[in-house]
């Protein structure tokens, strides 16, 4: 038989399965660490603001859980023994480990951020080599490929005075809409090669289906509605107790931050626990606990239950008056010209339009928490077209016992279309006994350029014996 011959007789048998070779499959993504739940915080016990919902999850929704945690807190205090700084945060990134663990949570990673004792969410940004850090944080999305986000809300309200709770806030959201993006970060999701492989990383874009936020407001009940809603009194119909309490336990390891308290929670009898969770004051979360909404990739009622197939159906809160979803006293600082309330409230202005979270709650008007007798910065931003007039005055309108430091008068501003400009105020010094009622003042800025407005706007400004710097 001619070679014709053969190949002809091997094309006729070809159908019939004779010599044909199974097929070999190829790697698959690892399973070992896809997660239903992505938790992204800060710093080691932030997982805490989370955990009651957690606990839920975890124990009778089996669903998968991982932790990110941006910082391994080596700024932070140390209550329980000597060490400080990087040692710390050795020993803050070990309690994390065993806090997760608690929970059944082994899929926990950290990033390279800089624990940043501030409440500027920029400042926290800047330090923790923002683009670096998102470049991690997308490749653990693509790795884990989470339905759902949840992670601190990136605002500025009294009592969320942390500008690294925040920034986790902003990385969260910024990887959840790139990590399923192919040309984000493609070295990521390009196929490995025999030459120079451990360059591509051979990921696959993967596009979460919601994202969620929790606070840490002074006033939670601003936050109402926002989102699903979940009983931390509810008992865990498989652990036989409420999730508050299992949350409770899993906060124990994390000695560094809070050790008197956790020895007092140890030595408290159930009834003593039952009652101090009983009381708003001395609560370690609030009944109901809500998980702000910020987006899905499929439309969703916000109210709605986070993974609908097996939880409770949550009924439509009540409709009451609508918080504008920018503050009243931040102002596109594309209109011109200008003055306006500057970073941080002017960048998440424009964060807000910039990833569709325009729905997210926001005070009317801006405010922060400082200590008494600090100085405070009012950053201003001011626009205009270039070669107009450039001389501005501005002024700044006091509460009693207050003092402009600078940044007021008049000023001759650079041929330049956007201009930054602080005022520096000294706020009273107060003792500690006359804060606890304090209600918040009002600084209010305003400008001119010639004889015409370029606006106005209210920082309000709450006074504690103690703050975080701004």
């Amino acid at each position: 038989m001619n070679l014709r011959a053969n190949l002809v007789f091997a094309l006729l048998l070809a159908p019939l399965g004779i010599g044909a070779q199974e097929a070999k499959p190829l790697p698959s993504a690892d399973e070992r660490y896809k997660a239903d739940i992505l938790l992204v915080v800060a710093h080691p016990d932030d997982e805490g603001g989370a955990t009651p919902y957690l606990a839920r999850a975890i124990y009778d929704e089996h669903k998968r859980v991982a932790v990110v945690f941006a910082t391994r807190g080596g700024s932070g205090g140390n209550d329980y023994s000597r060490e400080h700084g990087p040692a710390l945060a050795d020993i803050r990134e070990q309690e994390a480990r065993r806090a997760c663990a608690g929970l059944g949570i082994t899929n926990v990673w950290f990033l390279h951020g800089k624990d940043t004792a501030s409440q500027n969410v920029l400042n926290s940004l800047a330090n923790w080599g923002h683009g670096a850090n998102l470049e991690a944080l997308v490749r653990i999305v693509r790795l884990t490929r989470p339905e759902v986000i949840i992670s601190w809300l990136p605002g500025v309200f009294i009592g969320e005075n942390h500008g690294d709770h925040q920034a986790s806030g902003v990385l969260a959201t910024e990887a959840f809409d790139l990590a399923g993006d192919p040309v984000a970060f493609p070295a990521q999701v390009a196929g490995a090669s025999k030459r120079l492989e451990p360059y591509l990383e051979n990921l696959t874009p993967w596009q979460p289906k919601k994202i969620y936020f929790f606070g840490d407001a002074s006033d939670d009940k601003q936050f109402a509605g926002k989102g699903p809603a979940y009983s931390i009194r509810e008992v865990s119909p498989s652990q036989k107790k409420p999730y508050w309490r299992i949350a409770l336990e899993a906060a124990k390891p994390h000695l560094t931050q809070f050790p008197a308290e956790i020895h007092r929670l140890s030595s408290m009898s159930d009834e003593q626990l039952e009652k101090m969770m009983s009381d708003p004051e001395h609560a370690w979360w609030s009944e109901p606990m809500t998980l702000i909404f910020g987006k899905a990739t499929a439309p969703v009622h916000p109210w709605e239950a986070i993974f609908p197939d097996i939880e409770a159906r949550q009924k439509e809160p009540p409709r009451t008056a609508e918080a504008s979803s920018a503050p009243a006293n931040v102002h596109d600082s594309r209109q011109s010209p200008s003055l306006a309330l500057g970073d941080p409230w002017h960048f998440y202005e424009e964060f807000r339009h910039a990833h569709k979270l325009t729905n997210l709650p926001s005070v009317v008007v801006p405010e922060i928490a400082v200590k008494a007798g600090s100085i405070v910065g009012v950053p201003v931003i001011i626009t205009r077209k270039a070669g107009t007039t450039r001389e501005i005055t501005v002024k700044v309108t006091l509460p009693s016992g207050w003092k402009v430091i600078s940044g007021d008068g008049k000023f001759l501003l650079p041929d330049e279309e956007i201009t930054h400009l602080r005022i520096d105020v000294q706020a009273p010094e107060i003792p500690a006994n006359e804060l606890k009622d304090r209600k918040a003042d009002s600084i209010v800025v305003s400008g001119l350029i010639g004889e015409k407005s370029l606006g106005e706007f209210t920082l309000r400004v709450l006074l504690r014996a103690s703050a975080l710097p701004q």
